[in-house]
């Protein structure tokens, strides 16, 4: 099997007040903090030494101005598949308040009442892995924690619930590639004060 040359660059958004107070942020459209600006910005000189034949990013303004403070906006575009998992009644909640009600939940495997399913977060994954599987060149991808965890296992050919797998800080960069001809993981929660 002869290795594509390409890399995926897979960067989760910098921080927002949610994501400091653990609430799940699926559709909620929150802006950065200021250390989440600081974070995007430090992408800057590690992206600019890279091309890109695609650069995708969520509708969502914490993923937009991720990807426009690391110098990537004006080649993005937008791709819906890239939304974070919609949580449903659990928008807005913290895992331990959801676990009073219902211990032993995981989004992951349980997903969200009234809001999606791994199964269904998981195709949304496998339409953006298509999509960059179909170009020759680099590829960013700027989303979100729980949708980006999805697509790492997706990637690897594991089933969804697998993402829980897959530990994401906000503001990390993550590099998928190949290893002789099969999907791999070349870096993963990479920080990018390094």
């Amino acid at each position: 099997m002869t290795a594509p040359e390409q890399q995926i660059y897979v960067i989760r958004h910098g921080e927002t007040e949610w994501s400091l107070s653990g609430q799940h942020t699926g559709v909620t459209d929150i802006p950065l903090t200021e250390n989440g600006r600081h974070l995007a910005k430090l992408l800057h000189p590690v992206l600019a030494k890279e091309s890109f034949a695609l650069v995708l990013t969520s509708p969502l303004q914490r993923a937009k101005e991720t990807c426009k403070l690391s110098g990537l906006g004006n080649q993005s575009e937008v791709d819906s598949n890239l939304m974070e998992w919609n949580y449903g009644d659990y928008e807005g909640v913290t895992t331990d308040q959801i676990h009073e009600k219902n211990p032993g939940w995981l989004i992951f495997t349980d997903g969200g009442p009234g809001g999606e399913t791994p199964e269904q977060v998981g195709v949304r994954a496998d339409h953006v892995i298509k999509k960059a599987r179909a170009v020759k060149g680099n590829v960013a991808l700027f989303a979100h924690g729980h949708i980006l965890r999805v697509l790492v296992a997706r990637w690897i050919d594991l089933p969804a619930t697998a993402g829980r797998r897959f530990l994401l800080d906000t503001g990390t960069l993550n590099i998928l590639s190949y290893y002789r001809g099969f999907p791999a993981v070349k870096a993963w929660n990479a920080p990018l004060s390094l």
